[in-house]
């Protein structure tokens, strides 16, 4: 089925239908590590009871809460990066939407350089030249929307998809390094036969040291550079304040996703531009807004 979708994209939006798809399979493979890193987390755990080694136990079960919590922040940026994915459906909801306009430009002047060879006192070429300025103007207000709306979520895109790629990382950083320290915890002094190893003595500090990770998780904040955006003052219509003209007529067409983008109304059809319902500008994630 998601084949079928793909074939029937407006040859426009293909390319990043497809990056779009394939995002989709990229977030599932994270979200199939979260579940696979808290398993093994579970796994390191009961191993280390079963060693009958005391130190071995308590640094393992410790070892697993952290690498469980690696696992959490593994689930978290596949949420985050649904977050991106969505903000470039909008790119592709509009591409979808500008096909049809492109298409009726294309055809228009086509039937006319066929008409001209065929019959070139056609008085049907006066029409179909005044139906092509017609078709020109649409086409030039829905390709500068294109434009807008690709430029501006793009930029949108990338923010979210960065923001979440430096939070993942600085925070499993903060995983890790708490786990080392735990290793220091331990001592693996070889002995010889016979020989029985003192009772563990750190355990008060490696309980300690999951506090320590958690409190430094919980007071983690993003440190971004602000990406700049001069499309705050873009209006509904996907245009600038300082733009007069009418919007296009865009015909709806299938968009091969969740989504299928509303049309671009005409002055004609009440003297108002519509950027369509699927293009709604989104929140920053909570879990790493810029400061």
């Amino acid at each position: 089925m998601a084949s079928l979708r793909g074939i029937q994209q407006p040859e426009l939006s293909k390319k990043l239908f497809k990056i779009i798809k394939s995002e989709n399979h990229a977030i599932g493979a994270y979200e199939s590590a979260s579940r696979e890193r808290i398993s093994i987390a579970s796994q390191i755990s009961d191993w280390g009871e079963a060693t009958g080694d005391d130190s071995v136990s308590d640094i393992s079960d410790k070892i697993g809460v952290l690498l469980s919590e690696i696992g959490e922040q593994e689930d978290l940026f596949a949420q985050n990066l649904e977050d991106y994915r969505s903000v470039l459906k909008q790119i592709r909801n509009t591409e979808s939407s500008v096909q049809p306009s492109r298409d009726q430009k294309a055809k228009i002047t086509d039937e006319i350089q066929k008409l001209k060879y065929k019959e070139p006192q056609s008085t049907k070429l006066v029409q179909l030249e005044q139906e092509l300025v017609r078709a020109e103007a649409q086409n030039l207000v829905a390709e500068a929307q294109l434009t807008n709306i690709t430029r501006q979520k793009l930029k949108e895109a990338y923010d979210l998809h960065s923001a979440a790629v430096i939070e993942r990382a600085e925070k499993q950083t903060i995983l890790a390094r708490h786990m080392r320290r735990l290793l220091q915890l331990l001592d693996d002094t070889p002995v010889v036969p016979g020989d029985v190893r003192p009772a563990f003595e750190h355990g008060a500090q490696a309980r300690q040291i999951l506090n320590d990770a958690e409190e430094d998780l919980r007071a983690w904040e993003p440190s971004l550079d602000a990406v700049p955006s001069a499309a705050t003052e873009m209006g509904t219509d996907l245009m600038p304040p300082s733009a007069t003209g009418g919007a296009s007529t865009v015909d709806p067409s299938v968009a091969g996703g969740e989504e299928v983008p509303a049309q671009l109304e005409s002055p004609d059809k009440g003297g108002r531009d519509v950027s369509g319902s699927t293009i709604v500008q989104q929140e920053p994630s909570s879990g790493y807004q810029q400061q």
